[in-house]
């Protein structure tokens, strides 16, 4: 048994999900905390302690008097992946994102809990995703204020300055893992964009893959971004539990471009259910709406001792393994949930 102690905060979304597998694997002592009672009873069919806790209300943290930990995890969050038209409210980022991590701090100060790991968007530094270039840590930040992204990106700003706050003020060991699209089993089929339910790309070009349909590439198919899968973060989280002396803002990247033609190709090569060639077809006058940007991860690498071990096509092939395992299956039972909540009038 390991003796480190680890409390998870959004532990039944997708991240938390497969980091506490990953911990129980290697023996941690863990702890979840979430909002979800979908993640509850997920987690109390594992023995594992839950606790259901609201992030935003302060006197919910009073459950963990009693206990001790040597490191918590936040991955609790509002995103716009998560939100309807219909349910959208610039103060739930505010509340969730700002407030929300103000208390964990806040609870960590208190309980003498001496670091917090925190997982955050890339989506702050949008005004840099220019010529290609691959963003360092130090290159700073660049909001884009208008879109689905502005609350989401100015919300998570405050809360990374928070953690800063915390660790300069108390102490208090504070490592930020900046991420890009993480890929991976359970929540990719579906996304709310700019308020509207659609079947994400990734799903699209699978679906017709498997049932040997042309893939179309809309816009210009050499514009790639920097994606990961969600086993290399999850290594990036233990390598940040385990590091001594180690702070601030991390690229948790692939460190490198992919393009929508390799993906698309990638994906045809791995779901194309038959023996004859994939058939591709380029449509250059359809607009993609694919954001292109690429990240430095030498920091995380020298740091961290982390870089990514999976290829995109490795990627593929483990998430047909964890599809055909039905393993999380419960994600999808909670994104459906949440898409029935929002969509409520």
């Amino acid at each position: 048994m390991n003796n480190m102690k680890i409390l998870v905060f959004g532990a039944a979304g997708f991240m938390g999900t497969y980091l506490i597998e990953e911990l129980l694997k290697q023996k941690y002592q863990v702890t979840a905390s979430d909002i979800s009672s979908i993640g509850e009873e997920y987690y109390r069919n594992k023995n594992v302690p839950y606790f259901h806790v609201n992030i935003t209300n302060a006197d919910e943290f009073r459950q963990f008097e009693a206990e001790s930990y040597d490191v918590v995890v936040h991955l609790a969050a509002t995103q716009p992946a998560n939100v309807s038209e219909k349910k959208y409210d610039p103060k739930d980022y505010i509340n969730v994102n700002v407030n929300g991590t103000l208390n964990i701090l806040e609870f960590c100060r208190k309980k003498n809990i001496k670091k917090v790991i925190y997982a955050t968007s890339h989506r702050n530094t949008q005004g840099l995703w220019i010529n290609g270039k691959a963003i360092k840590e130090s290159d700073g930040r660049s909001i884009k204020y208008s879109g689905q992204y502005s609350m989401f990106s100015i919300s998570e700003t405050a809360a990374q300055d928070c953690v800063l706050h915390y660790q300069e003020q108390y102490g208090l060991t504070g490592i930020i893992l900046r991420l890009p699209p993480v890929y991976g089993y359970g929540p990719h089929t579906e996304i709310f964009m700019n308020g509207k339910q659609i079947k994400t790309g990734f799903q699209i070009f699978i679906e017709n893959a498997l049932a040997c349909r042309p893939i179309e590439i809309w816009g210009d198919c050499n514009k790639g971004r920097d994606i990961i899968y969600i086993k290399d973060v999850i290594d990036a989280f233990i390598k940040a539990i385990l590091a001594e002396g180690v702070s601030g803002l991390f690229n948790i990247t692939s460190g490198k471009s992919l393009s929508l033609k390799e993906e698309v190709e990638t994906i045809a090569k791995v779901f194309w259910d038959s023996d004859s060639s994939p058939i591709v077809i380029e449509k250059p006058e359809k607009e993609n709406h694919i954001d292109a940007f690429v990240y430095d991860i030498s920091k995380a690498r020298s740091e961290l001792n982390w870089y990514p071990k999976y290829s995109f096509e490795e990627m593929l092939l483990d998430y047909i393994n964890e599809a055909d395992n039905e393993t999380f299956k419960h994600l999808l039972e909670k994104r459906q949930k949440m898409f029935e909540e929002n969509n409520l009038d």
